[in-house]
């Protein structure tokens, strides 16, 4: 059997890949052919042919974003998370070989998008769309201003022409997209390409108006469900039909969505923005501790799911200009310690893992460095009882101590081989200090509550 399938997930670095690895090994494993499209951070790869279509009897999507599913009309097509697809592809495959074909696309989109409008599941996927295609803009002008800085000194924007200071402009202009682009997106994600106009907008009032990242939010939903009413409500003669995606939907929707931006939403949640700003710039002594304990078990204990998600999310946002944040920070230390720690408790503990386990974490190093905490996945899989609070306590402490430290970072990805780049980390040696103890802690307390394997290395 012949099966086409797509694999994406918010950040599209890690999950995505890992999806698709696991599907290609079920599928071989089952005796099928596979070929799996990943939609990830560097654009589609392995694109699926219109061959491969022509060939497929069925179509697995595994993704947490938004995927087009207007080519994979009259297959059968089943939908899961990436997470379903790394812990039990051959079920996927089982369950996409015995469904039906859609007989009506229409129909079936139809009851799609009322499915996603009574789950969770749907919202989440909308906002997770949304900082997907944010990411990349967040993580460039987040890194262009870090070299900026470093290359025209802490005034580079006042030597306008240098090098420096292009360097730093286009950083800043490719920063000051994040907003529009998150907004814009999410409202893609709920009434597709209509809904880019009034998301964009919407995006760009909220940065305008100081109402910042919630703002973004805010606006990518109300523009994404204003354009999905007025498809439902408004009712134009078939010869007049071609006008609703280019005339009528954009300018209503767009004036919709400023009207509400000016004269509802913009001043609150400014408001709300400016309360928030400030209460994170004086967060001192045990609260400041508090949130970094908090933030670390976020970042720890899905490992790159919605909850992880939500802490990353959170970080991006208190970014401005490139300047160093405390939050941002904390966020990503504690990101890049599970890894790191399991890593280091297959050298110190070698009889309590096995083989295969040593192996990953050799890959577990490069994984912890770069920031992608995905790379635990494979420990929690296997012993999640006992690997999930040891990451948590590790990141936990790591969080805490980066706050106590007074750390600040100034860019949202990229690991430990950004902070070498003047400027965009504060108190560097502390820093590094905070993801290293965590690092220890998360291997001591795995190395005590894991239990010795009996097919181990010697130690």
């Amino acid at each position: 059997m012949k099966i086409v399938a797509v694999t994406s997930c918010p950040t599209g670095i890690a999950h995505t890949y890992m999806a698709a690895e696991a599907l290609q090994m079920a599928a071989k494993e089952l005796g099928h052919e596979i070929r799996v499209e990943t939609q990830g951070s560097v654009g589609a790869e392995n694109v699926i042919t219109e061959e491969d279509l022509r060939q497929a009897d069925a179509v697995i999507i595994a993704a947490d974003t938004n995927v087009d599913k207007s080519r994979f009309t009259g297959l059968p097509v089943i939908e899961a998370s990436v997470s379903e697809a790394i812990k039990d592809p051959k079920t996927l495959i089982n369950k996409a070989l015995n469904a039906k074909p859609k007989a009506d696309l229409m129909q079936e989109v139809s009851r799609i998008k009322a499915e996603e409008k009574e789950s969770r599941k749907g919202l989440y996927k909308h906002l997770m769309t949304g900082v997907s295609y944010m990411i990349p803009f967040v993580v460039a002008g987040g890194i262009l201003i870090a070299l900026g800085f470093a290359f025209g000194g802490i005034y580079v924007y006042e030597n306008v022409g240098s090098f420096g200071e292009i360097i730093f402009s286009t950083g800043k202009l490719a920063f000051s997209l994040m907003v529009p682009v998150l907004a814009g997106y999410i409202a893609y994600s709920i009434s597709d390409r209509p809904g880019l106009v009034p998301g964009f907008v919407g995006g760009a009032l909220a940065d305008k108006l100081g109402a910042g990242f919630i703002g973004a939010l805010l606006a990518g939903l109300i523009a994404g469900y204003t354009v999905a009413f007025l498809k439902k409500y408004i009712k134009l003669p078939k010869s007049m039909q071609g006008l609703m995606p280019v005339l009528v939907l954009p300018v209503l929707s767009t004036l919709i969505m400023g009207l509400v931006m000016v004269l509802v939403l913009g001043g609150p949640v400014k408001s709300i923005n400016d309360a928030m700003s400030a209460w994170l710039n004086n967060l001192q002594g045990s609260s400041a501790v508090l949130l970094g304990i908090v933030l670390g078990y976020m970042m720890a204990f899905d490992m790159g799911g919605p909850i992880n998600k939500a802490a990353y999310a959170f970080g991006t946002a208190t970014i401005a200009a490139g300047q160093p944040t405390p939050i941002m920070a904390a966020v990503m230390a504690a990101g890049i310690v599970p890894p790191l720690g399991l890593a280091l408790a297959t050298v110190i503990a070698k009889d309590k893992f096995t083989a295969a386990e040593i192996e990953a974490g050799k890959a577990g190093w490069v994984l912890g460095l770069s920031f992608i905490t995905e790379g635990a996945i494979p420990f929690a899989a296997a012993d999640p009882f006992r690997v999930i609070p040891s990451i948590m306590a590790g990141s936990a402490v790591t969080g805490a101590l980066s706050m106590l430290f007074g750390c600040a970072l100034a860019v949202p990805h990229g690991g430990i081989w950004v902070l070498f780049i003047p400027n965009v980390v504060t108190n560097l040696f502390f820093y590094i200090l905070s993801i290293a103890i965590g690092t220890v802690v998360t291997a001591l307390v795995l190395s005590i509550l894991k239990k010795p394997v009996e097919n181990s290395l010697p130690l």
